[in-house]
């Protein structure tokens, strides 16, 4: 601890305590507490059964195959982004002074030191690295998705809910929805990081607002009633 101290401010330490707390606070609710009900991306779940429902009814499948198809891409291009993220990072560690000579140069740049820089690219490279993780996890969960369409039999009338291939195939789905969800949240969570390059103060006020953001767009946007 005073080791650290030597390095980062009390606030700086309490900022970034505050931003994990958002961070993981919020996952924990949105992902695993009963209020989950209640995000957009359960309520999309739902479309992406009945999707599945849909799907095992059509004998030709092109339209599936357009719609995953470019979820894939999205997702790809996520993944694709996060390992240019974490490469320019890694690159900007060995341009340390100089960065650190432009930002000093600010009139509102909290003063800093080498390792306290060095700390705070290596949490956005955390954070990317993080992202990566959950996109690529998406994206091989929505390339195993593809080859469950494409194998899926042609449903012969029994309900969509006793299906067990539609059940199946719609779980792959939801997982791969749910690990893109978390790449993108720590894009999110990584914007609010990059303030604390300037300050510790400017750090918490952002990790509040991208609390607050994330809040009304899963909670409270207009689009859940529109689901």
């Amino acid at each position: 601890m005073s080791e650290l101290l030597t390095h980062f401010s009390i606030l700086d330490l309490w900022a970034l305590a505050w931003f994990m707390l958002c961070w993981i606070g919020y996952a924990i609710v949105a992902d695993h507490t009963p209020l989950r009900r209640f995000t957009v991306t359960t309520a999309m779940s739902r479309y992406r059964h009945e999707w599945m429902c849909r799907m095992v009814e059509r004998d030709v499948r092109i339209v599936d195959a357009q719609i995953h198809g470019s979820l894939l891409y999205g997702i790809g291009f996520f993944a694709t982004t996060t390992i240019l993220a974490i490469g320019g990072l890694l690159a900007l560690l060995g341009a340390t002074d100089r960065a650190m000579e432009v930002l000093a140069d600010l009139p509102f740049v909290a003063p800093g030191n080498r390792v306290a820089w060095e700390m705070k690219i290596l949490l956005l490279v955390t954070i990317f690295i993080y992202a990566f993780f959950k996109f690529a996890w998406a994206l091989r969960l929505a390339n195993w998705n593809a080859i469950m369409i494409g194998a899926a039999p042609l449903s012969t009338g029994e309900k969509c809910e006793g299906n067990e291939y539609v059940e199946r195939a719609a779980r792959i789905n939801r997982l791969s929805s749910g690990n893109f969800n978390r790449g993108v949240r720590a894009y999110f969570f990584a914007l609010a990081a990059l303030s604390w390059f300037l300050d510790p103060r400017a750090f918490m006020v952002a990790s509040a607002v991208v609390l607050i953001i994330l809040v009304n767009r899963d909670f409270r946007t207009r689009s859940i009633t529109s689901i």
